[in-house]
């Protein structure tokens, strides 16, 4: 699965985009899929954050639909993970 971060959680992740084999979670579902990703990339921001500090104020989009934390990863291609953006 192709995983895109935006804004604040790129620079926490310290790169535009990974891939994660879903075979490697727990389970196929974006909450593990969320718990990997905050274990394995343990950057900060310039600020000081790190990304698990930014991920619960981020939406998810799974192959381009807003998905919660519960949500399968069976089928799914890509993973956006959006932090708020400011401006309109």
């Amino acid at each position: 699965m192709q995983i895109h971060f935006f804004a604040a959680a790129r620079a926490a992740a310290g790169a535009a985009e990974t891939q994660c084999q879903i075979s490697q979670l727990p389970e196929p579902t974006l909450a593990a899929l969320l718990d990997h990703l905050r274990q394995t990339l343990t950057g900060t921001t310039p600020s000081g954050q790190s990304l698990a500090d930014i991920l619960p104020q981020c939406s998810f989009l799974l192959d381009g639909q807003a998905s919660p934390a519960d949500a399968s990863l069976e089928d799914v291609q890509r993973l956006d993970v959006l932090p708020p953006f400011a401006g309109g």
